[in-house]
């Protein structure tokens, strides 16, 4: 098959059209239309073979995957999800890889109403890069900039499960096939909190979504927003696959600084706690309050009055990984 027809059997079948896509993937460029007072949210992931997957990660899996982590960058900007674009370079066109892995894009895009307008399609080792293309009100901007001394610290649903999946794949420690095919399913299947992060929107002061471990994520909006945070390791929110059998001090690394959650950590004003109870109750998204706001720069943890060591090392691809 040409590139061409790779991107005609895969990419332009099996997806939703948007109303306000006005050419997609037939020319050179892409023309969406948008509207006054709307700003345009964009964000890019690449997943690299060898790097960020195996072989022995479905490739329905892959697909879903590249979708949700840039929905879930969408979704701590309180955006939109819209359009997306595809770059895909393979070593060869192997035909039912390509189905399955154009099924679970597909199924997460349409899910969500976005819509793939165009990309790439090259010869080399495997590597797959999406853009995501989000709308927002310009009135209601939700970054990483805006966290308040007094703030309480959330995070949404739980904490480490991906990065226990990886390190039952890796031997490191023991789960039952249960466990396992639970841990994994947050692994490859993670949901971007779109809903949630367009509920954050006006009554949020700072959001990001944890891709490398909260400590290191949560320290990124201490910087930008020029605060410090008392964490408390003790509220962290496990899953029950999580908990069964692995030990506390291991439950909150992977926590910590594992990575691959794809969960929301935000800040909420003590005025606003209500107001978020009040949006939750419309959206069902378990959240839980972890830590608070300080002045003093820096992330500290806690486990009840004990101040323990920090750590806010997270996944780094030129660094040190532990």
């Amino acid at each position: 098959m040409t590139e061409f027809e790779v991107i005609a059997s895969y990419f332009n079948a099996g997806q939703q059209s948007r109303g306000d896509v006005i050419l997609g993937q037939s020319d050179d460029c892409a023309i969406v239309r948008t509207t006054p007072q709307t700003h345009i949210a964009v964000t890019t992931d690449t997943m690299v073979a060898g790097v960020h997957f195996d072989e022995k990660v479905p490739p329905r899996a892959l697909g879903h995957k590249l979708v949700a982590v840039n929905l879930s960058d969408l979704a701590a900007m309180g955006a939109e999800p819209a359009w997306l674009s595809l770059a895909i370079t393979m070593p060869e066109v192997n035909t039912s890889w390509l189905e399955e892995f154009s099924a679970g894009l597909h199924e997460l895009a349409n899910y969500y109403n976005c819509q793939l307008i165009g990309g790439d399609t090259t010869r080399g080792p495997l590597t797959l890069t999406l853009t995501a293309q989000g709308l927002l009100p310009e009135d209601q901007l939700l970054t990483r900039r805006g966290a308040n001394p007094g703030d309480w610290i959330y995070v949404s649903g739980t904490l480490g499960d991906a990065a226990a999946a990886l390190a039952a794949q890796r031997g490191e420690i023991s789960v039952c096939p249960v466990q396992q095919q639970q841990l994994e399913e947050r692994l490859f299947y993670p949901t971007p909190r779109i809903t949630l992060g367009q509920a954050l929107r006006p009554i949020a002061t700072s959001a990001i979504d944890i891709s490398d471990g909260l400590a290191a994520d949560l320290s990124h909006i201490l910087k930008r927003s020029e605060v410090g945070a008392r964490l408390q390791v003790n509220n962290l929110p496990y899953s029950n696959a999580l908990n069964g059998n692995i030990a506390v001090e291991q439950q909150r690394h992977f926590a910590l600084h594992g990575g691959d959650d794809y969960e929301l950590c935000f800040t909420i004003p003590e005025a606003s706690r209500g107001t978020l109870e009040t949006a939750l109750a419309h959206i069902g998204v378990d959240v839980t309050c972890v830590g608070q706001i300080e002045a003093n720069g820096g992330l500290r943890l806690f486990d009840g009055d004990n101040e323990l060591p920090s750590s806010i090392v997270g996944y780094q691809h030129f660094g040190v990984n532990l």
